[in-house]
Parts: C-alpha cells; sequence; structure tokens
C-alpha cells in the first residue's frame, strides 16, 4: 500500500471518531429492545438492582453517543440522554400494542414471540427474503437475486421451482378466522416465477411446467404447462394498456 496513502488513513485515525459508529448504533438499541422485551435480550438479570445497572449502562452509552454526534443541539447531551429513557415507558406501551395489533391481525400469527420467526426474520434482515417458517418447500429450489420475495405460511412449492425478485405467494385474507385454513397458493413442480409477479390464495394452484411472467397478479389456478404473461395493446403507435395473456401448450 502507498506509503503516503497509509500515513494519511493513520492521521484520520489519530484524530478520533467524530461520531458514533454504526456498529455502536445497531448494538445499543438492540440491547434497549431487549430490555423491553425479554425475548429479544442475550442476558439474565439475577435482580431487580442488576437490572437497573444495566438500565443506566444503556443511558450512559447513549449520552456519549449523542456527545459524539456532530451538528448543533440546543440541550445537553445528557439531557437528552435523560429524556429518551423517561419516554420509553410510552414508547413500551404503543409498541405492546402494536404487537398485538399484528398477533390480532395476522392469521399465521400462533403467539406473540417464537423460535422460528425469529430465526426467520434474522435470514430476512441478511437476505431480503421473507419465508414463513410454516412453508412447505421442495428439493432444488431457487430463488435469484430475491429482494423482496415474500412466501406466506400455508404455501406449497414443489421440486425445481425458480422465483425471481420482488414475488409474493401471499393470503388474499388476512382476517384472523382464517388462521387454520390454506390461505397461500400451492405451486407445482418446475414452474418459474418472474420478478414481481404476485399469486395469492389458498386455492389458487399453478401447474407443473408453468411460466408465470413479471408483473403478473393471479388469484386463480392456471394449468400445467401454462405461460402467464402480460402484453401490452398498442394504440397509434403508443402503449396504452395491457392484457393477461394465458397461453397453454400441449407439453409435448
Amino acid at each position: 500500500m502507498d506509503k503516503v496513502f497509509v500515513k494519511k488513513l493513520f492521521q484520520s485515525h489519530q484524530a478520533g471518531p467524530t461520531f458514533p459508529s454504526p456498529e455502536e448504533v445497531s448494538h445499543l438499541f438492540t440491547q434497549l429492545l431487549g430490555i423491553l422485551f425479554p425475548d429479544f435480550s442475550t442476558r439474565s438479570f439475577p435482580t431487580v438492582a442488576d437490572f437497573e445497572s444495566h438500565c443506566n449502562g444503556l443511558q450512559s452509552s447513549l449520552q456519549e453517543m449523542v456527545r459524539l454526534a456532530p451538528g448543533l443541539r440546543s440541550l445537553h447531551e445528557r439531557e437528552i440522554a435523560q429524556r429518551f429513557f423517561e419516554a420509553l415507558p410510552v414508547i413500551h406501551q404503543k409498541l405492546e400494542s402494536d404487537v398485538i395489533a399484528m398477533y390480532e391481525g395476522d392469521p399465521a400469527a400462533k403467539s406473540t414471540g417464537g423460535i422460528p420467526r425469529v430465526i426467520t426474520e434474522h435470514a430476512h434482515s441478511k437476505t431480503g427474503i421473507d419465508i414463513h417458517p410454516g412453508a412447505r418447500i421442495g428439493e432444488h429450489f431457487c430463488i435469484d437475486h430475491g429482494t423482496g420475495v415474500v412466501v406466506g405460511e400455508t404455501t406449497v412449492i414443489g421440486n425445481h421451482v425458480k422465483i425471481y425478485q420482488g414475488v409474493t405467494l401471499g393470503a388474499l385474507s388476512v382476517d384472523k378466522s382464517d388462521a387454520i385454513k390454506k390461505r397461500h397458493p400451492t405451486i407445482e413442480d418446475h414452474v418459474i416465477i418472474y420478478a414481481g409477479a404476485t399469486i395469492l390464495g389458498g386455492e389458487s394452484i399453478i401447474g407443473h411446467d408453468s411460466v408465470i411472467g413479471g408483473n403478473v397478479w393471479l388469484t386463480r389456478s392456471v394449468p400445467a404447462f401454462s405461460k402467464i404473461y402480460y402484453q401490452a395493446k398498442m394504440y397509434n403507435g403508443d402503449t396504452d394498456e395491457t392484457d393477461l395473456v394465458v397461453f397453454k401448450s400441449d407439453g409435448k
């Protein structure tokens, strides 16, 4: 490495950080989530005094981050951190209300916690792909690019299926009374689903060896060896609208 460049980098490091690192901020708010909700905590606390000491330590960490943060502010970092922690009871109450709303409104939610959902949320944060742990997926499954893919709880995917980014295999309804029903589609073997396609409903079956084109919206079944895509209509040389085209081959 060029010595002049190395010296320049060294001098910038000697000046010290001028704001908190993203890792420090992320770690602090992970710890905050842990004190608000035990399911997210990475440690246990034998006594109330231990728990209170941990909370005080987090407040001190936030205060230090505010001190390092650039920009003008009207309050001292100690007061900013104190006000934030004083607001936690209200924040906690609102978050608990949101958790209940999600539980009551999501047929796939069997409880307000759950290890499988935590695991899939971790995978979601790393890949941008949201697959419910209840989905049944066959062998030789490929998600290309992947960002924005959503696979619902009662989805059934066969073997040798390939889907692209932005595909949703979802439900027509999110009514809690539908929790015991099959709400998501079935994708049979050797199906390709292109980017942005949305297939909804527990009675929707995509027959084997079919191709679903990009941005197609489906709420019904299609037979095996189908090709589904949008075809633009042309008026006076301009594209005005599109029609859904269903092409069925004989499979030979």
